[in-house]
């Protein structure tokens, strides 16, 4: 369905979104400590889950594009080359020795090589990524539902979210360095189309676009689609996670849900 100026219901979603969260974070300096501030996030953040679970369900697909609308120039955001010692190592060696390890509330925790990830069920989607900094690019992803991960390390009953862990540093903190990380309530974490990719555009995943593993969740922003993916847990809450806000970049102003 498209709107009369043209604009399908996501793009108008993403580019509100995105005009609201520039606004908002221009003023984070200022207001990051104001108690009513953090009150405007929460009800913003509410109302986008809302209005989002509301208008498209809970189950309904982003849209799927052809191979003739992929960019000829995918931008990759964020970090490019991470350089943790131990990332560098497994990449050295092209992720041989590279394992992801699923555990926290999960009735069997489990580990598995890339190789093994690949022999699993896969998914390819042609799907549009949207960035928070108001951009977009289209790109192919092929990679392991995350339910199939899931499914089989089987969800204890307190399981509520799903925690992404990364390799790439962003900060430097007094404590050391602060790694990206991303979590997804489980409705979204189980969504068809929320895979863990290790191919894009047909080709093995290269480091600028999150080698050897990254996460593609397509109804929401881009910041949510972690890259270089270590482990992943599943947890009652994340309020004793890093900076209690579900996320990296949560952490630092923007909204957990971020839907689009």
């Amino acid at each position: 369905m498209r709107a009369e100026n043209g604009l399908d219901r996501r793009g108008f979603l993403t580019r509100t979104f995105a005009l609201g969260t520039t606004l908002l974070l221009a003023g984070c300096d200022q207001l990051s400590g104001s108690e009513s501030f953090r009150r405007l996030l929460f009800r913003a953040e509410t109302l986008t889950r809302t209005a989002q679970r509301a208008i498209l369900g809970p189950d309904v697909m982003a849209h799927e594009y052809t191979e003739a609308d992929i960019s000829p120039d995918f931008k990759a955001n964020g970090s490019t080359d991470p350089q943790d010692e131990d990332y560098l190592a497994l990449s050295a060696n092209g992720f041989q020795d590279w394992k992801l390890k699923v555990g926290g509330l999960v009735e069997r925790p489990m580990e598995w090589s890339l190789a093994e990830l690949r022999a699993l069920p896969s998914r390819t989607q042609i799907t549009r990524h949207d960035c928070v900094e108001g951009w977009s690019c289209i790109g192919k992803w092929k990679g392991v539902p995350l339910k199939v991960l899931l499914d089989k390390v089987g969800l204890k009953p307190a399981a509520r979210y799903i925690v992404f862990y990364c390799a790439d540093t962003l900060d430097e903190t007094l404590t050391g360095g602060a790694k990206y990380y991303e979590s997804l309530g489980l409705a979204d974490a189980n969504h068809a189309q929320t895979i863990l990719a290790y191919e894009m555009n047909d080709q093995t995943l290269t480091v600028p676009y999150g080698a050897p593993l990254r996460l593609r969740v397509e109804r929401q922003l881009g910041y949510k689609m972690a890259k270089y993916v270590m482990r992943i847990e599943a947890v009652t809450d994340f309020a004793d996670i890093d900076g209690g806000q579900g996320g990296f970049w949560e952490d630092r102003g923007y909204e957990w849900y971020a839907g689009i």
